[in-house]
């Protein structure tokens, strides 16, 4: 998602928008979170007919405002960036819809099965992290899916069209030059300190400021939500359990536990017949009746030889490593245990367990018992779960449901559809609160699956709409904010005014901070300076100087040199000159569909 905004990009506020959607989303390692919060009426644009929700655009310009990468007075060049680009997106995603580009939910569950992201300490998908770091998000599984499909089949069309560039070996090798060319220069930063007076900030500032950025002090519509929630394990606490029926839970639990084993096996197929195979492991199997050593039988008889002079040794596996009738055998065995003859398909094996990898029963009694009792609750906590249905649906309030079925009911503070937490922020809570039948009608929800062992019911306790907060509530805010914006405006007046006596072959005191040998890629000057400074022209004789927004203010550059950088592998700068030629064809794409679209601005 963040692929095709990279790759279109052009200026500063659109890799900062990059840069803050990466950080937001690392958890995930995707590419966006476009269209995340894309849902509802409010739309700031719509492209053929389909939507881009406000929030969508308002969440990205907060995100980067907030990182201190952008300053507050260029929001409204920020906001109308962001928009351009979810639109981009939009166009995109249509295209390579109509062009027929597919994914099945296979390759999706394939490919969110195996993210490590999703996965347990041993590597295996979990269910609950899946959930949990979607919700963190602000992700459905549905949503999440939508998003993921639409993604990938945007690669999908810029692989294609990056495969079909043609490069010229002499076109790669100037732009490789270019790409690893370096420079040295100098820079002073100019912060609030360096005016000859300090910034003061009126009334009218703060009225004018709050006036052109209303949209900043919005606040969204809110409810306070009523919730009760149906818990299994609550149910199961009421549950007996017997000593037998936890030794069963134990000795199952130490059937599937992963175990150590050894084997003896002896290969057929080549050089021998399986009836060969067979006379030959029945010796040994024989010499192991006769009360010989394992390990010495394994080393004289197995056709394993990776294992035979380790005594026949595997190691540690889990079901699913060896086969089915592998696994039939070992996981049948007790610790000590050889089986009989196992058939492998290529080879039979002589299978011996010698560790479990299990811990005893009295470390497991606790655990057991919990599961023990939420396996015999499923009756009792299915019935408790028609009568949650019964009782939301004729009651006229959420406290007598709690009240007649011993819960707890539960009232939210203020929160708006993306501002929830807790039980309000699982998938589809948020969605129940706002739908007609709770938010307008006032009835109790349906009952919510949230998980296999919980269900809620919600019910709104009382709604704002969406407003303007006054400027008297937001004063403090928008005073700093009006003070940022006359700070820097200040110093970039007196940057600029430091350039111009630069140019004239005059000094200044500054503090300079020197850079030697900076690459596009990186350097210890701070990332808009280095930007600007391999934007400056080539020092024909002197310097070049130029002006370019910092962390805390303005800073001067100053230009001195400009090297061409190696060419390198021909490879190298072919490949390199395909993604600049895809990423032109791209833009090239997006502008011709942009001409042919239906896209209204709000």
């Amino acid at each position: 998602m963040l692929q095709r905004i990279r790759e279109g990009s052009q200026g500063w506020a659109a890799k900062v928008i990059v840069g803050a959607i990466i950080v937001t989303f690392a958890l995930f390692g995707a590419e966006s979170l476009v269209g995340v919060f894309t849902s509802g009426s409010d739309d700031a644009a719509t492209v053929n007919g389909e939507p881009i929700g406000k929030r969508a655009v308002e969440m990205q310009v907060q995100r980067a405002i907030r990182s201190g990468q952008v300053p507050p007075d260029q929001e409204r060049e920020l906001r109308k960036q962001v928009t351009d680009q979810l639109i981009s997106t939009e166009l995109l995603d249509q295209y390579a819809e109509e062009g027929g580009m597919h994914l099945s939910d296979a390759q999706i569950d394939q490919l969110i099965v195996g993210r490590p992201e999703f996965q347990d300490s041993e590597g295996n998908f979990s269910q609950e992290l899946f959930s949990n770091r979607l919700s963190q998000a602000g992700y459905t599984p549905l949503s999440f899916r939508r998003e993921l499909r639409s993604d990938l089949k945007r690669q999908q069309l810029q692989q294609g069209i990056g495969l079909s560039t043609l490069v010229l070996p002499g076109e790669a090798k100037r732009l490789q030059a270019l790409e690893n060319q370096t420079r040295d220069f100098r820079y002073a930063a100019l912060t609030e300190d360096d005016l000859d007076t300090p910034v003061e900030v009126s009334q009218d500032d703060m009225q004018s400021y709050y006036d052109a950025h209303q949209d900043q002090y919005q606040r969204p519509e809110q409810v306070k939500i009523e919730s009760v929630v149906l818990n299994q394990e609550d149910v199961a606490q009421d549950v007996e359990v017997d000593e037998q029926e936890l030794r069963d839970a134990y000795a199952e639990e130490r059937q599937d536990a992963p175990r150590e084993v050894a084997h003896i096996m002896v290969d057929y197929g080549d050089e021998r017949s399986r009836d060969e195979a067979m006379t030959r492991i029945e010796e040994a199997q024989d010499k192991l009746d006769d009360g010989e050593d394992f390990a010495a039988v394994a080393a004289e008889y197995s056709d394993d030889t990776a294992s035979a002079d380790q005594g026949g040794d595997l190691g540690v596996i889990n079901r699913g490593f060896l086969g089915d009738a592998f696994d039939e055998a070992a996981f049948s065995l007790g610790e000590g245990d050889v089986s009989s003859v196992v058939d492998g398909g290529d080879g039979l094996h002589l299978i011996k367990v010698t560790d479990i990898d299990s811990p005893s029963f009295d470390e497991r009694r606790e655990q057991l018992a919990e599961q023990v009792r939420l396996d015999n609750s499923s009756d009792a906590f299915n019935q408790q779960v028609q009568a949650l249905e019964d009782q939301s649906y004729a009651a006229e309030d959420l406290q007598s449901v709690a009240d007649e079925l011993g819960l707890e009911m539960q009232t939210s503070d203020w929160v708006s559809r993306d501002s929830a937490d807790g039980v309000l922020a699982e998938p589809g809570v948020m969605d129940a609160a706002f739908s007609e039948d709770v938010l307008e009608n006032g009835y109790n929800s349906d009952v919510l699956e949230l998980d296999d062992q919980r269900r809620a019911v919600v019910r709104v306790a009382d709604h704002r709409d969406a407003t303007t907060l006054p400027l008297d509530e937001v004063k403090d805010q928008v005073r700093e904010a009006a003070k940022d914006v006359k700070t820097r405006e200040a110093l970039e007046a007196r940057a600029k005014t430091l350039v111009e006596t630069l140019k004239k072959g005059d000094s200044v005191s500054l503090d300079w901070q020197s850079v030697e040998d900076a690459t596009r890629d990186g350097s210890d000057a701070p990332e808009g300076v280095l930007r600007q400074a391999f934007r400056l022209p080539h020092p024909d004789q002197g310097s070049s100087f130029g002006q370019a927004a910092a962390d805390e203010g303005v800073a001067i550059i100053e230009l001195t040199d400009v090297r061409d950088g190696d060419t390198g592998d021909a490879s190298d700068s072919t490949q390199m000159t395909q993604r600049l030629r895809a990423q032109a064809a791209i833009q090239g794409l997006t502008e011709t569909l942009r001409e042919e679209a239906d896209i209204e601005r709000h």
